[in-house]
């Protein structure tokens, strides 16, 4: 194969990450090279086998640090961006990371005129009071201003997995009696699929998206807090006391807990912020086709897929049968 018809070469930043690893994998069975970006390429060789020999490098990156950015993206046809962080730790502030990072990549995207695809989330507003939703919301216009046409996704809560919402509070369940209901629990969440996500991106880099839009992806079901909870504990059959936790308290609980120096906090401030805005798909979205279902994608049903990964939490693990609660 001469280098004039080698497939695409696209550069997929947090690719080692939730929702990057599965998107490596759409695009490894759609046959692009794939040139894997992270922090840590040494701990990312578990994506190897998701490609043909060859097909997946792996290159040293670091939003916050330029020159690494610029040299991930040369040569390469499109970029991806997926890197996101849920709470700041050390130097990966919001604003380093999803805001000075984003338009890292943007320029460097553009420099060597490569399409971009950049996943953002849904709540994304500059004008917001949480530091999460307000860099995001920067991010956008910025990636927006650098590359017109560029596509931008605004997933909901994402499940899959891996993910950090479901297994969290399925960890939870396991250790402690009660679960905690921020603000009552009625604020309204989207959840998608993580697969769902992969393969909308998968199509943007194929050119079949149309370009320069905002896309918002959300799930068959519109739950609430508690409603997700009910759902998660009845998957892994247990029973739990869901204590409301008003969202002052809440707050002055997620101040506290990042001031230990945990890995992961439960709860953060900014956290609490979040969830006092439904995290749903707007309806200028739905009406204008910018969904999931207005690209042709019927989304997974929530409870269809969470069985497949939280099965390790029942009391007995997959042999919990549907008999009584723990």
């Amino acid at each position: 194969m001469t280098l004039s018809n080698l497939p695409p070469l696209v550069t997929v930043f947090g690719g080692s990450g939730f929702v990057g690893r599965h998107v490596v994998r759409a695009l490894a069975r759609r046959g692009f090279r794939i040139r894997v970006a992270v922090r840590r390429p040494d701990l990312a060789g578990f994506l190897q086998p998701l490609g043909n020999v060859g097909q997946i490098q792996f290159v040293q990156a670091n939003l916050r640090y330029r020159d690494s950015v610029d040299r991930a993206v040369q040569g390469a046809d499109h970029v991806i961006n997926c890197v996101g962080i849920l709470f700041e730790s050390g130097r990966n502030s919001f604003d380093s990371v999803q805001e000075f990072g984003a338009r890292a990549v943007a320029e460097a995207a553009r420099a060597v005129g490569a399409k971009l695809t950049h996943v953002s989330a849904i709540g994304a507003n500059a004008s917001s009071q949480s530091i999460y939703a307000s860099t995001k919301g920067r991010a956008e216009a910025a990636v927006m201003s650098l590359v017109p046409d560029a596509v931008i996704l605004r997933p909901s809560i994402i499940f899959g997995p891996e993910d950090g919402f479901f297994n969290k509070f399925a960890a939870m369940a396991r250790m402690s009696p009660f679960l905690p209901l921020i603000g009552g629990g009625q604020t309204r969440f989207q959840p998608v699929y993580v697969e769902d996500v992969a393969e909308v991106i998968a199509r943007s880099v194929e050119g079949k998206i149309a370009r320069g839009k905002i896309y918002e992806l959300g799930g068959r079901d519109v739950l609430t807090f508690k409603q997700c909870l009910e759902l998660m504990l009845n998957v892994i059959n247990r029973k739990r006391v869901l204590l409301n936790v008003p969202f002052g308290v809440a707050s002055l609980m997620g101040s506290v807990s990042t001031m230990v120096p945990l890995i992961d906090p439960p709860l953060t401030k900014d956290q609490v912020t979040l969830l006092k805005t439904d995290n749903i798909v707007s309806p200028p979205a739905k009406s204008e086709g910018r969904t999931l279902e207005g690209l042709g994608i019927e989304p997974a049903a929530l409870g269809a897929v969470l069985p497949t990964y939280l099965v390790h939490y029942r009391p007995q693990g997959q042999y919990t049968g549907s008999g009584k609660a723990a």
